[in-house]
């Protein structure tokens, strides 16, 4: 991709997808777009889906490599810088009901959003992607399953857009839900990890838990977010589990089964795991509370979140609107049914396992 006869228009394309980060860091610092906590990776999509519908065949396709190297080889290294904002001390710290909460919502949205999915006629790849999106990280968890799924940059882009509405819908329903009294059953332990397991975005947790818990007083805000992030680990082993299947039961558009086809294995996934557990190293031997207090953590977390960025702007510029019109509501009904199941499976799951 980076070969010498292509490497100046490659280099063209990629200084493009730079140039819609850095606008994507500046539009999501502005305080309404903070507010609303649009990370600028999801302003980074919106800036790319702009552009797909506008200047897209204004510019030379000799660009196109570049682009795609965002959206392949950054992606991939974005996900595994992503490890240095997790350590396994914060497994320990909410302990196994926490893990177990987890791994049940985890699994239970990914098999639910699969069946759904067939009933709903959607095609599998997006059923896959939405319900990846849904079940651990958002659209990191997106962004993570893209290189095992391989599907078209579309419905990735559709994916990543179901997350944005529901979870930012739920950053401001959790909230509502504990002031109103909604919430009374669980204790505070409980909703923080009703939140941190149920919520989308790691930046939806934060919102939710910081407008229950303000100061973090209850410990509200701190044990969702570290359930959240305990979610966030759980992404290797489902990519890793994803793969194995995929491999297995890949079918043709006919729906013959196919010869077993050639095992992707995500090695960026055992690179994030070792991150993590670099990280943990790093977190003891500095002496340290938080992985924010590692030196030079927040500059490869900023590093990281502007190559997520840059990968999720070029998802954006390869999905155009009549793709949109194309896969229709489906994946949005997807997404609601699997948005009832978190809120409402998610409770009680919380209730009788913490």
């Amino acid at each position: 991709m980076l070969d010498k006869g292509n490497r100046a228009n490659t280099l063209h394309g990629i200084l493009l997808i730079m140039l819609f980060s850095f606008a994507a860091f500046y539009i999501a610092d502005i305080p309404v777009v903070k507010q609303l906590s649009f990370s600028p990776l999801i302003v980074g999509i919106v800036l790319g889906m702009l552009y797909a519908n506008s200047l897209r065949n204004r510019l030379p396709w000799r660009w196109v490599p570049g682009i795609k190297f965002c959206s392949k080889r950054i992606l991939r290294w974005g996900i595994i810088l992503y490890g240095f904002r997790l350590t396994l001390t914060q497994v320990a710290a909410v302990g196994l009901p926490a893990i177990a909460v987890d791994a049940i919502i985890v699994a239970g949205t990914i098999f639910l959003g699969i069946w759904l999915g067939r009933l709903l006629k959607i095609d599998a790849d997006t059923a896959l992607m939405t319900s990846t999106g849904s079940a651990i990280c958002g659209a990191a968890a997106v962004l993570g399953a893209e290189p095992v799924v391989k599907c078209e940059s579309h419905k990735t882009a559709i994916a990543v857009s179901t997350v944005v509405v529901f979870g930012t819908l739920s950053m401001f329903l959790y909230p509502i839900l504990y002031r109103t009294g909604l919430l009374s059953g669980l204790t505070d332990t409980q909703v923080a990890i009703y939140t941190g397991s149920t919520l989308h975005e790691v930046a939806h947790v934060a919102g939710a838990g910081n407008a229950m818990d303000p100061t973090d007083a209850l410990g509200i805000a701190g044990t969702a977010t570290i359930t959240k992030m305990i979610r966030v680990m759980l992404l290797a082993p489902v990519l890793v589990i994803m793969s194995f299947a995929l491999a297995r039961s890949r079918k043709t558009t006919s729906g013959v089964q196919e010869k077993k086809g050639k095992i992707t294995i995500p090695w960026f996934a055992f690179g994030f795991i070792a991150v993590i557990c670099l990280n943990s190293f790093l977190q003891y031997v500095c002496g340290v509370d938080s992985v924010k207090e590692i030196p030079l953590n927040g500059a490869i977390e900023y590093i990281d979140t502007f190559m997520l960025t840059m990968a999720m702007t070029a998802l954006g510029t390869e999905t155009s609107l009549e793709k949109f019109k194309k896969v229709g509501a489906k994946p949005f009904v997807l997404a609601a049914l699997l948005y009832v199941w978190l809120v409402g499976g998610g409770y009680l799951i919380t209730k009788y396992f913490v």
